[in-house]
Formats: C-alpha cells, structure tokens, sequence
C-alpha cells in the first residue's frame, strides 16, 4: 500500500469507528493536532483516538483535494475536508470544513503490524478549520 492508499484507508478507519492509533508511528515521537486537542507521543495519541472512538459516532469525511507526495522513506500530505460527527454524551452533530496535512514516515518492519498492512505511520497529522462550520 503506498502513502496515498494509507491517508485513504485512515479516512475509511475513522468513518467506520475502527482503531486509528495503529496509523501513527510508535518509537518516535508522532503529534496530532486536531480541531480542539495536541496530542504528542504514541501514548498520548492513542488514548485520544480511543476516547473520540467510543464518544463519537456516525462520521463523514469527504476528502476533497488530496494530494500526497511519496519519497523513499518520507511522504507529505495535504487536503480539505468536509468533516462530521455526532457526540454521543451530548447527542450534538458538529459540521466543519477542514484543512489536514501530514507526514508519513514508511516502516518496512511495520507492514504486519496492522493499519491495514501498510508500511506507512503517521509522524504528524494538523487538522484545523480555515474559520467557520459548515
């Protein structure tokens, strides 16, 4: 699977409430910052994407520009998306165009390690919103 397969198969983990921490790389040190949280450390991403799995519910994502540049061992990513979810504590839908860009980092040894049998992790992912709900 190259980069580009595996940003795709990320967004197809989280539409369907799959584990999204295999993604990330273990041993370095990754960072996710989403629209309301900075995550750093596998540990720390981990157990942020565990709680948003079992909060949340019925997400969209509709990627719009994606655009992935692959290198031997280093991939960097960019797209808009359109952004969805139902809080399940407090039955609240949210709506948001967002921006993603990310690096990749390919782990060879990884591939049987699961994030559906990818070498590549994720080292950085930025989601933000340009200002506004949709």
């Amino acid at each position: 699977m190259d980069a580009e397969a595996t940003v795709r198969a990320y967004y197809d983990a989280l539409r369907a409430g799959d584990a999204l921490a295999p993604f990330f790389a273990r041993g370095a040190t990754p960072v996710k910052f989403g629209i309301g949280e900075r995550l750093r450390g596998f540990e720390e991403i981990e157990a942020g994407l565990a709680e948003q799995t079992e909060t949340t519910d019925e997400w969209v994502v509709d990627s719009d520009r994606l655009r992935v540049t692959e290198r031997d061992a280093h991939a960097w990513f960019s797209d808009e998306v359109g952004m969805a979810w139902s809080d399940l504590g407090t039955d609240t839908r949210y709506e948001f165009d967002t921006r993603w860009s990310g690096t990749l980092e390919r782990r060879p040894d990884a591939e049987s390690a699961g994030a559906a049998g990818t070498p590549w992790r994720f080292v950085g992912m930025h989601v933000s919103t340009p200002g506004g709900t949709r």
